[in-house]
């Protein structure tokens, strides 16, 4: 087991709901801006859900040429533009490197609604010889990847790991063991969303998962007693992650260090998470050891936090059960609270958050938290954020079909 090596981040990209880079994302969380506000991508009339956390003023011809984007939709282009900033901080020169050592892994929960949402219609309206023939490879969830790898030239190790809300963090946890088993030397890696569409809203509507509440400042406020499900959200965030040897050896400036990854099935229901939290409990275990420290060296949880009746309460036994008593002692937020659910996204761009508040020392509130539910009753950061030295970070994904991610994330030391 000693032979594993070590693997650290050195380039982070993000769009959001609060800015389309990770300093206005970053500065954003520290301000408790709040990217909520009405649906503008369709009229919502009849819809129970009126708010989302849409991406702003993103143009896809900033981070590509425009034919290129014209042959992605949203989420890809999300996760190309966000992978471009991440490229560009890490400071990768594709000349330099050996293109098949440098890989891909970055996801997308749904792939494009988008599409299939109007090429159903022009088949109806049309008949089927009518359709886009770039349906298929428009819609498909891996096309984030292999938009990545096509726009930057990274031919190595490629995957999209598809876990629902969980693929941001298995994405870049399975990203981060093919580092340490030597199949890559650099690894881009992450998760990109964009599924404000008719279908998903109705969708997720249907599932009783979205609130219904239309005050953007109080929509998505995870953990508070009268929380009424997520808000929908958009955009990517992708890392760069490398061998140690690797970064050092071309002087690359390192940010944080990834320690541990942990899965697990809670096998208990296709959407609602295991009642005890044992699921979840035990990715974070699994994690802990992965990373080989105790649980009272963690300092930090980036939760899950959906805002869902359902999650809040199971993910707080599930931290009591990884963490023991040390789960009174550490910080919990929930980035949702402000950018809302990217699904796929999430887990990638709360990766993000967990390697500036290292960077930074600061802890981020949950925003809109203003009185716990009953269950409750741990540390969520409510009201400011906090000035704290963080060394380790977990950072927390659970997705439908009972899938829970989670990743250890360190604060650099030789």
């Amino acid at each position: 087991m000693d032979m594993k090596r070590r693997v650290v981040v050195t380039g982070l990209g993000a769009i959001t709901p609060i800015g389309n880079d990770v300093e206005s994302f970053w500065q954003g969380l520290k301000e408790k801006k709040i990217g909520f506000g009405p649906i503008t991508y369709f009229d919502t009339t009849e819809y129970k859900v009126k708010v989302a956390a849409q991406v702003k003023d993103f143009d896809a011809k900033n981070y590509m040429d425009p034919k290129a984007a014209r042959r992605m939709e949203p989420f890809s282009q999300f996760a190309v533009a966000a992978a471009a900033q991440a490229l560009a901080q890490a400071g990768i020169d594709m000349e330099k490197e050996d293109p098949y050592r440098v890989g891909t892994s970055v996801g997308s929960g749904i792939g494009s609604l988008q599409v299939m949402e109007r090429e159903h219609k022009k088949m109806l309206e049309k008949g089927p010889s009518r359709v886009n023939p770039l349906l298929v490879p428009l819609m498909i969830s891996n096309m984030a990847v292999g938009n990545v790898a096509l726009q930057f030239g990274l031919k190595g190790k490629s995957i999209n790991v598809v876990t629902a809300c969980a693929t941001g963090t298995n994405c870049i946890g399975e990203a981060f063991r093919s580092i340490q088993y030597g199949e890559a030397d650099v690894m881009v890696a992450g998760g990109a969303e964009s599924s404000i569409t008719p279908l998903g809203v109705a969708g997720f509507t249907a599932l009783t998962a979205l609130s219904t509440n239309e005050d953007p400042q109080t929509a998505s406020r995870p953990f508070d007693k009268d929380r009424d499900g997520f808000v929908m959200g958009e955009g990517a965030g992708v890392v760069v992650l490398e061998s140690l040897e690797h970064a050092k050896k071309r002087g690359a400036r390192i940010l944080a260090e990834i320690v541990g990854y942990g899965g697990s099935n809670d096998a208990f229901h296709i959407t609602s998470p295991a009642e005890d939290g044992s699921g979840a409990a035990q990715a974070m275990i699994a994690a802990i050891e992965d990373a080989g420290i105790s649980p009272e060296q963690i300092d930090y949880v980036n939760a899950h936090g959906t805002s869902t009746h359902h999650n809040d309460i199971f993910e707080t036994l599930a931290i009591k059960k990884a963490l023991g008593e040390q789960a009174y002692k550490v910080k919990i937020n929930s980035t949702k609270s402000m950018i809302g659910h990217l699904l796929g996204a999430a887990g990638g761009v709360e990766f993000i958050a967990c390697v500036k508040s290292i960077e930074d020392g600061f802890v981020h509130a949950t925003a809109g938290l203003k009185e716990p539910g009953e269950g409750c009753d741990l540390d969520y950061t409510m009201g400011d954020g906090v000035n704290l030295d963080v060394h380790y970070a977990i950072s927390n994904s659970l997705g439908f079909g009972g899938v829970n991610a989670s990743l250890v994330i360190k604060k650099y030391e030789e």
